[in-house]
């Protein structure tokens, strides 16, 4: 998938369709000339359904797809015959699509599970014909009621990626070339901040046939939660990984510093990414030699008391090993 393929955000218009009208036949056949009500109901409205489907990774296929709608319910007829229901219409999205009504804003719901589905906009119902409007005082009733109509309404749909793992940093910091020897993913990867534009995800084969899945978020810059950079467009993503893996290169002037901004960013769009399981990743780490790695070590015990760090270089090839241990650990406690 190119990047320009990938989207993650799209304005759709749906409506369902409306209730077919009841009947208001009267009974005729040959031999009975005044035959009672016979007017049958109308059928229902098609329905609007989002489904999950996990073999989708964008919301691509939606970007032109502004109007969608469900077809309408037939009309009653004669010897109590039930128009048909409307056509229902599917829309299928990606897991971890995030619905929202585009006037409020409010969350509607959200698609994780593979099937899963969901109505978006229900179809009106079907009116009732004259046949359920007889009485002792009224014997042939001549009316019916009319079908409901559908509803209508503006939807956001957000694809929040799913991934046990993200990779947080800011651009240039590694994160492409780090998935791309960990994983069999093929991110661009280039010496200029924000090559990765879009969100990479790569499958880390694990032992024993085990697997789990990470993410490569485009870089953070300070300022990100209130949309520069690209702001929220990635921020979004980081939401539904449930560990962070900080990646900070080994010649950053202050690598507590950078790490500390991270967080902050992360913490200001949305606080509840304090209660993820983190670690931090000095990478490019071949740069060093043992006597400056065991200099920088005794630093970093200061700073990081509470967070778990590990050196690694992903050019070199050197602590990838332990750094899936790390992390297969982390996912399983």
């Amino acid at each position: 998938m190119t990047e320009g393929n990938f989207v993650d955000y799209v304005k759709i218009y749906v409506s369902s369709g409306k209730g077919g009208k009841g009947s208001t036949h009267l009974h005729r056949e040959k031999f009975i000339e005044k035959g009672g009500p016979d007017g049958g109901d109308g059928g229902r409205g098609g329905h609007v359904y989002l489904v999950g489907n996990k073999g989708l990774w964008t919301l691509f296929h939606l970007k032109f797809a502004r109007h969608i709608k469900a077809g309408n319910g037939g009309d009653g007829s004669g010897d109590r015959s039930t128009g048909a229901d409307g056509d229902d219409k599917y829309i299928e999205v990606p897991l971890g699509t995030v619905v929202k009504d585009k006037e409020t804003g409010e969350i509607l719901f959200e698609i994780t599970d593979e099937g899963e589905k969901q109505i978006l906009s229900r179809g009106g119902k079907g009116g009732l014909g004259n046949w359920h409007f007889r009485s002792s005082t009224n014997q042939t009733p001549r009316y019916s009621q009319p079908g409901l109509p559908g509803a209508e309404m503006d939807v956001i749909l957000e694809l929040k990626v799913l991934a046990d793992v993200g990779l947080v940093g800011f651009p240039n910091a590694g994160k492409s070339t780090l998935l791309s020897v960990l994983t069999s993913a093929k991110p661009k990867i280039a010496d200029y901040p924000f090559t990765t534009l879009k969100p990479n995800l790569g499958i880390v084969a694990y032992r024993d046939f085990q697997s789990f899945v990470i993410a490569d978020i485009p870089g953070i810059i300070e300022g990100a939660a209130e949309g520069k950079g690209l702001g929220h467009y990635f921020l979004r993503h980081i939401e539904r990984n449930s560990t962070l893996l900080f990646l900070v290169p080994v010649d950053t002037p202050d690598i507590k510093g950078e790490y500390d901004i991270l967080v902050n960013e992360l913490t200001k769009y949305n606080p509840e990414m304090l209660d993820k399981e983190r670690m931090v990743v000095i990478s490019k780490c071949d740069m060093l030699d043992d006597e400056l790695k065991a200099e920088l070590k005794t630093e970093l015990d200061i700073s990081f008391k509470d967070v778990p760090y590990m050196f690694i270089s992903s050019v070199a090839q050197q602590g990838l090993t332990e750094l899936k241990d790390k992390l297969w650990k982390m996912l399983n406690e």
